[in-house]
Order: structure tokens, then sequence, then C-alpha cells
């Protein structure tokens, strides 16, 4: 299993609200859904390899 560390932020309650809902219809969680749209974005933009 790879490695993880934490990263905490904090969001206006609106983009939290929207954020639950966005996961609940992937059938995620927040932080699985966070986590996957921050890699496709570095990936995307050449951060991580793809």
């Amino acid at each position: 299993m790879a490695k993880t560390s934490a990263i905490s932020v904090r969001v206006p309650d609106n983009v939290k609200a929207a954020a639950e809902k966005a996961a609940a219809a992937d059938s995620r969680s927040v932080a699985s859904l966070v986590e996957k749209l921050l890699t496709d974005f570095l990936r995307k933009n050449g951060y991580l390899e793809k």
C-alpha cells in the first residue's frame, strides 16, 4: 500500500455541501473525491507522471 499524508483544508460551507453531494453521486467519500480531483489536475498540468 502506498504511503499517504494528511492535508487539511478549509472551504466555504457551500463548497463542502457540493463536494459531499458530488462524492455521494460517485459512490466516494469526500476525501476520495478530493484526492481524485487533485491527482487528475496534477497529472494534466505535468506535476505528476501520467
